[in-house]
């Protein structure tokens, strides 16, 4: 069972403007049920802890005796509150009500908002039958439905699927599901980049944040209109640009799932957007430079592919002593003239591997002239006597970069 307190966080109440007006000291009942009823008599209808939602259609009209008298009723049948939706029968929720229920220790809540009771049991209930069925701790909010997805410990779809409904989380089965791992000193800015990416995107997201981090799954329509990483990188980073106090923020998303294909599917997203955060919060980024500062960083598992298969869980001697071998042999001439003169040509070879030769995009990462950019060119190929764009060195060249990147920051 939750408790009432528990069963307060989930989005459906939120939704509904639920106010406690009496009971604050007794909101760690258990709530075995949730049953909505109009009928004034309900009392010997109940068996105990159920949370009642009424609309107050039996109380309209009632004085403050009757008021009392359904009150003290609902008390000695162990309900464990009453939730009133406030505006189409009862303007105002009577004092008799509040008064009575503050005498007794009764929790009663104001619903302020119109929400169908149906959308109210339907989350609340899926809720209390998914943790009797796993007979585990239920931990309401995104943040504890992430940590089971990403750890595996969901147990089946049926009960995945039931606690996201409780947090108004409902992906289509088409929709491409796309796991974000956020490295973040204040979690209320990454949770409005997420937000306001999930907007752009169209689909429904689900968050949750714990100290220093956060993590999350983006739902993208489908067919989404180009490739779903690409644009679920695309929302998260414009968001992080146009939103204040993102710098030092740095996000890391999985590769896309479809939301049929299982809530497995869905972890592998979410732990492979945490290895690779891992990565990116200890090895400089490809297109960052050496001395990138500032701002914040998006990347994605896919973006960082080649250096979770050299790196791994981390680097072994062995490992080590295998990835100086591959660097010395591949990149000994252009490490030989850094040591000599002044230049950056290891770094200027990978970011041009890594986008398809293309002097315009090179240029632009780099943030250097196209003529300034030929120039380097000419020197890595003259010291390494070939093409950089040679298809058959390309491979070894891009390996090897990525190697001597893994290498300074591991030193």
């Amino acid at each position: 069972m939750l408790t009432l307190s528990e069963i307060l966080t989930f989005d459906v109440l939120g939704r509904a403007g639920a106010e406690v007006l009496a009971g604050h000291d007794a909101l760690d009942r258990l709530v075995r049920w949730v049953h909505s009823s109009e009928i004034y008599e309900i009392g010997p209808l109940l068996s105990g802890g159920e949370l009642l939602l009424t609309t107050g259609l039996g109380l309209a009209g009632a004085d403050a005796g009757a008021c009392r008298h359904y009150v003290r009723e609902l008390d000695e049948r162990g309900v464990s509150g009453v939730a009133v939706e406030l505006g189409r029968s009862l303007p105002d929720m009577p004092y008799a009500l509040v008064d009575e229920s503050r005498r007794r220790g009764l929790p009663l809540i104001a619903l302020r908002q119109v929400v169908p009771f149906i959308r109210i049991t339907e989350a609340v209930n899926t809720a209390i039958v998914t943790q009797t069925l796993t007979d585990q701790p239920y931990r309401p909010g995104g943040a504890g439905v992430l940590a089971d997805l990403e750890g595996g410990t969901a147990l089946s779809q049926q009960q995945v699927t039931a606690r996201l409904r409780a947090l108004g989380f409902r992906p289509e089965r088409a929709h491409r599901l796309v796991g974000v791992a956020v490295h973040a000193a204040g979690p209320a800015a990454a949770a409005a980049v997420l937000d306001r990416a999930a907007e752009r995107l169209g689909g429904p997201l689900l968050r949750g944040a714990a100290p220093g981090s956060a993590a999350a799954l983006l739902a993208l329509p489908a067919p989404p209109a180009g490739e779903p990483v690409r644009l679920a990188r695309a929302a998260v980073a414009e968001a992080a640009t146009a939103l204040p106090g993102t710098d030092g923020l740095t996000f890391a998303l999985g590769p896309a799932v479809r939301a049929d294909a299982g809530w497995r599917r869905w972890g592998e997203t979410l732990r492979e957007a945490r290895a690779t955060l891992r990565l990116a919060l200890t090895v400089p980024l490809p297109e960052a430079g050496p001395g990138a500062r500032g701002g914040a960083v998006v990347t994605t598992s896919r973006a960082l592919a080649l250096e979770r298969e050299l790196a791994g869980d981390g680097l072994t001697a062995a490992g080590r002593a295998r990835l100086v071998t591959l660097v010395d042999r591949a990149l000994g001439p252009l490490l030989g003239w850094e040591a000599a003169h002044p230049s950056d040509l290891v770094h200027t070879l990978e970011v041009h591997l890594r986008n398809g030769c293309s002097p315009t995009r090179t240029a632009a990462l780099l943030h250097v002239g196209r003529q300034s950019l030929y120039q380097r060119l000419e020197r890595i190929e003259s010291l390494l006597g070939l093409p950089v764009a040679d298809p058959e060195a390309h491979g070894e060249l891009l390996f090897a970069a990525c190697a001597h990147r893994l290498l300074r920051a591991a030193d």
